[in-house]
């Protein structure tokens, strides 16, 4: 038996990325559920799952699963606490940073239709933007995690929900936010070491555009979200709302109040962490991601290979990001995929290689930093 371990990393303004994590095992291997039968799906449990709003506390859950090994979809709570109004799978939700497989996917394309190598250097397609020894990283350090840049630096503090509540309509431009990390040295030599960064991310995106010639919400918009029929899933932009039926996100404030944070300015997490979609569009994109249907075999395989043995987390932990992905081995089953949070809001999206079994689990906490109680239940139900 496995144990499932979910480490909690904060990022800058609000927007945070759980990482699933093996504990037992080598995050890196290849196996997937071959060579050990998935359970069948149990409905009872995983109702029992998502049903409980208390650990953590919670407004609405709501999970779907597919894959040939079976198919379920439930919910709980309410999408809006005013109204009571029930959720949907067709609700809009802050995914935050599953935008990044949308991101890589796209530069992942370029790189199969020879616009960029790997190899290529960030100062070649973005001159001057950055410190020349900055300059040197490769888009796949960018792409893995492996760019070693600096931590942020003069951020407002949104730490507290209050401090959230305060900042939450900040604008910031792409480059405003990359010369944050402009200051001081490089924090390890790049593609020695792992460090998940949410920064590293802004910069593909500006790459895209560079390439592309224009914004990248509408390369992708352009490449993925209208190939795939889509519809519920964009980037906001300047858009602070949610616009039609979506799922309101809520903070409980030091003094007990709950608060609606659902409108928020996503410039802070630009190119990231911004992505608005919805569980079913979410299980629709895994759907095509992993039978090819974005990429070719030779490069889609990036997707699925982690750095080298010897490249570990800062923690010494094994490597545990791809080219766009996350994986980790629960109970001798394999899967890949991406977290994503944002204040009020969290969304698990994984797959096993082979598509046997697959779920977006979406579900918004009303504490800043959310135990991960939820996300254990339904992976424990899945393949336990």
């Amino acid at each position: 038996m496995t144990s499932l371990h979910l480490s909690r990393r904060t990022l800058v303004a609000g927007c945070t990325a759980g990482a699933l994590a093996a504990t037992v095992g080598t995050p890196g291997a290849h196996a997937a559920a071959a060579g050990r039968p998935l359970p069948p799906l149990d409905p009872r449990e995983l109702r029992a799952a998502v049903s409980d709003l208390t650990r953590p506390p919670s407004t609405s859950a709501q999970l779907r699963v597919g894959g040939s090994a079976g198919h379920w979809y439930g919910s709980a709570g309410v999408a809006d606490a005013g109204t009571g109004r029930a959720v949907r799978s067709d609700d809009r939700l802050r995914a935050g940073s599953t935008t990044k497989v949308f991101v890589a996917t796209v530069v992942l394309q370029l790189l199969a239709q020879h616009r960029l190598g790997l190899d290529d250097p960030l100062g070649r397609h973005l001159p001057g933007l950055l410190p020349a020894p900055f300059a040197r990283i490769t888009v796949a350090q960018l792409l893995n995690h492996t760019s070693g840049l600096p931590d942020h630096r003069g951020l407002p503090d949104v730490s507290t929900p209050e401090g959230f509540v305060e900042h939450r309509f900040d604008r910031w431009t792409p480059r405003q936010w990359v010369a944050t990390v402009t200051h001081g040295p490089l924090k390890f030599s790049p593609g020695t070491k792992q460090e998940y960064r949410g920064i590293n991310y802004v910069l593909l995106a500006l790459i895209v555009q560079e390439l592309t010639g224009r914004p990248y919400g509408e390369a992708i918009a352009g490449r993925l979200l209208r190939p795939l029929g889509l519809r519920r899933t964009l980037l906001p932009g300047d858009d602070i709302s949610l616009r039609g039926p979506h799922v309101h996100g809520y903070l409980r404030m030091t003094d007990g109040s709950l608060r609606d944070v659902t409108r928020c300015n996503m410039s802070s997490a630009w190119g990231e962490g911004e992505l608005v979609s919805t569980v079913d569009d979410l299980d629709r994109f895994l759907v095509a991601l992993f039978s090819g249907a974005l990429l070719p075999p030779h490069v889609q395989k990036k997707l699925f290979t982690l750095p080298p043995e010897d490249v570990r987390m800062l923690d010494g932990t094994p490597a545990r990001y791809s080219m766009g992905l996350q994986t980790a081995t629960v109970n001798g089953v394999t899967l890949w995929g991406k977290t994503g949070q944002w204040a009020g809001y969290r969304t698990r999206s994984f797959s096993t290689r082979d598509g046997q079994r697959r779920f977006v689990l979406s579900f918004t906490p009303t504490a800043l930093e959310a135990q991960e109680d939820m996300t254990e239940r339904v992976v424990a139900a899945l393949l336990s």
